[in-house]
């Protein structure tokens, strides 16, 4: 099986931390977000036994809340100990009705709102990532009339190359996110941030992108890193005590991928941290991550029900769903792959090679192509693997489709912790 978590019981139905997916999908209904919470708390904790491990606590894991929003997850990710990543005015507002600590949340955003910045700045977020010059003086403006010192960390391109998806490359020069080293618009915004008076530079931070699977272009934009910070102190006399490295781990989607465990690429990070400082002789700054595919992508799954099965002869089956790209965009956007299983067959073998097909009016709307499935008929329940992240987060009403209920289960037993949109509620802002 794909993860540790999913097993398979004597009726021959697929389980999911414990809790049988078909009565899951008979008692919520489809389609339906699964959260596994022990497999969540595991994540955190791996990644905070690290930074104990290797760097003597000296450091912060921000969960990427973009991953996945909802109170009950920022709860759980508190109660383990972690911050939070924004980067929005709506996960901020979110994480911070869950009862998140304001300084332990960290504000993203290339294109931040002056309400945004207002809600970060008189709600005492802990840190704002600064993307670009002209925020810089709005947050200035907007800190002094709230009679506020904020901390800041500038955003930089470090120039690595990720590959991954070029959607998801966020450290190259050509980005829309930050500063770029290697143009001088990295050392001119550190400048310019001294002068503001009411902004308190504290460090740095880069991201090279998303579902990473090895360490060296992590290892590598932390001593690009490292030896800015010390230009820095050359340069200008400032030695920034902070730097945020970001988040880009991934995870296993397929049998076929094979990721480093974060606690490898963690390693590996710090590893490159503590030598770049030895070398250039800088103090070793506190550092921030922020993982939020490794926490929950494995940790989740959609159930659906069948509807259809069309063969078209000598070109391919369709396997159709009642949901798709409403709840799942990620193969219409990035052609994404993903495992899947009839979960009322999982102990039968995948003979069969479908196209998983959505409801909604697009050709486009698809799950997966060329994908081993068991027999499927009308009325089993589908199981796709590997959902937690980047599901329901990017999920639309595309069609005026109700966004899915998320039930977290632990130890077998399942809770609501993200109700069922109705149809009232698709139409309550209308006029």
């Amino acid at each position: 099986m794909l993860t540790p978590n999913l097993t398979v019981n004597a009726e021959g139905h697929l389980c999911f931390g414990g809790a049988d997916t078909v009565a899951l999908a008979k008692q919520h209904g489809t389609p339906l977000y699964v959260m596994d919470e022990n497999m969540i708390r595991e994540n955190c904790r791996g990644y905070e036994s690290v930074i104990a491990q290797e760097y003597g606590g000296r450091g912060l894991i921000c969960y990427a809340s973009k991953a996945l929003s909802c109170m009950e997850l920022y709860r759980i990710v508190d109660s383990e100990g972690l911050g939070a990543d924004v980067i929005s005015g709506g996960e901020l507002y979110t994480a911070l009705k869950a009862g998140m600590p304001a300084e332990k949340i960290v504000m993203h955003g290339n294109s931040k709102s002056d309400s945004e910045l207002h809600m970060a700045v008189t709600r005492g977020v802990g840190r704002i990532v600064c993307d670009h010059l002209p925020e810089l003086e709005r947050l200035d403006r907007i800190a002094g009339a709230a009679g506020k010192t904020v901390n800041i960390l500038l955003r930089i391109k470090p120039g690595i190359d990720a590959h991954t998806h070029d959607f998801v490359k966020t450290g190259c020069i050509d980005s829309k996110f930050g500063f770029a080293l290697e143009t001088g618009e990295a050392m001119a915004a550190v400048k310019a941030a001294s002068l503001y008076p009411n902004l308190n530079l504290v460090g740095l931070h880069c991201h090279i992108g998303s579902q990473i699977l090895e360490t060296e272009p992590f290892a590598e934009a932390a001593r690009v890193m490292v030896k800015f910070l010390a230009q820095i102190r050359s340069e200008l006399g400032v030695t920034l005590p902070e730097l945020n490295l970001g988040g880009g781990p991934g995870i296993r989607y397929t049998e076929a991928d094979d990721p480093k465990p974060f606690g490898e690429i963690i390693r590996a990070i710090l590893g490159a941290v503590k030598e770049s400082c030895a070398s250039a002789e800088f103090p070793e700054p506190f550092i921030l991550f922020e993982p939020g595919r490794s926490i929950v992508g494995g940790a989740g799954l959609t159930l659906y029900t069948v509807m259809a099965k069309k063969t078209i002869p000598d070109i391919r089956t369709y396997v159709l769903v009642d949901g798709g790209m409403c709840d799942n965009p990620r193969y219409a956007l990035y052609h994404s792959r993903y495992e899947a299983l009839i979960a009322n067959k999982a102990a039968a073998p995948r003979s069969a090679s479908v196209t998983i097909g959505g409801k909604c009016c697009e050709s486009g709307d698809l799950i997966g192509e060329d994908m081993p499935l068991q027999e499927a008929v009308p009325g089993d329940t589908l199981a796709v693997l590997a959902t937690g992240a980047y599901n329901y987060s990017m999920a639309s009403n595309y069609n005026r489709n109700p966004r899915a209920e998320i039930v977290m289960v632990r130890d077998g037993a399942a809770r609501t912790v993200v109700k069922r949109e109705s149809y009232l509620d698709i139409i309550a802002n209308d006029i």
